[in-house]
């Protein structure tokens, strides 16, 4: 899964081919599901960037508390389970971002061990993203809650070592596609796949386990007492 991302240089989120601009954002080391996260969606035959919440809720939900379970989407089931099908037949977007973190289990050790991940030269990419318009049915004059949700898919061999999925990292190539609502769902499927470029990835400090904690120090290359660098590079 992917539970937290982040883009601690939002000024070069601006330099991606996106057919959109990208107002001033504050740097975000931390981001977590629940919170604002810029969203690019395709809007008539323009693009536009909104501000969505993480954490899909589907159009149909009586209850938004279901974004909760949604952060991510399975590529594996996004076109037959109920609560992505909608949106992954027209509804695909794109999260920014500079990084993403993910959590390893330590063998005989309590607690996960974080890692960052970034593209080499700490490049901004963009995630696969599904979104949907939530509608309160007890105030249907009130204005629909935009949402979102990452596409995951299975590891590289980067983060093989490190947990079994990870966000599916669009190629800039494949974002027209991704984006036109007229992609049919299984042309838009084969690109849900893992990322074949070279990435970076790092331990870092459990201080980014607390969403209240979004702040450079969450991305730092964690030190050891003896003062290796515990860091790794990998290149598919």
């Amino acid at each position: 899964m992917c539970g937290r991302y982040g883009f601690g240089n939002p000024a070069r989120l601006g330099t991606l081919p996106l057919g959109v601009t990208f107002p001033a954002l504050a740097p975000r080391y931390n981001v977590a599901p629940s919170q604002a996260v810029p969203l690019v969606l395709p809007e008539g035959q323009a693009r536009e960037l909104r501000l969505a919440k993480w954490g899909l809720i589907p159009f149909w939900a009586d209850d938004p508390g279901i974004g909760h379970k949604l952060a991510n989407a399975r590529a594996d089931g996004i076109a037959s389970k109920p609560a992505f099908r909608a949106a992954f037949k027209t509804q695909r977007g794109l999260m920014p971002a500079d990084l993403f973190y993910e959590w390893q289990v330590v063998p005989g050790h309590q607690g996960k061990q974080p890692w960052c991940i970034r593209l080499p030269d700490d490049e901004p990419f963009v995630m696969a993203a599904l979104w949907d318009r939530w509608q309160p049915k007890h105030d249907p004059i009130a204005d629909p809650v935009l949402t979102c949700c990452v596409v995951t898919t299975e590891a590289n061999a980067t983060m093989e070592p490190i947990h079994h999925r990870m966000p599916v990292i669009l190629p800039l190539r494949d974002v027209e596609a991704w984006l036109d609502p007229q992609t049919t769902p299984a042309d838009a499927a084969r690109l849900l796949r893992p990322y074949e470029g070279p990435l970076h990835a790092y331990q870092v400090k459990t201080w980014v386990n607390a969403t209240r904690n979004d702040d450079p120090q969450c991305a730092i290359p964690l030190v050891r007492a003896d003062a290796h660098r515990s860091e790794q590079f990998f290149d598919d």
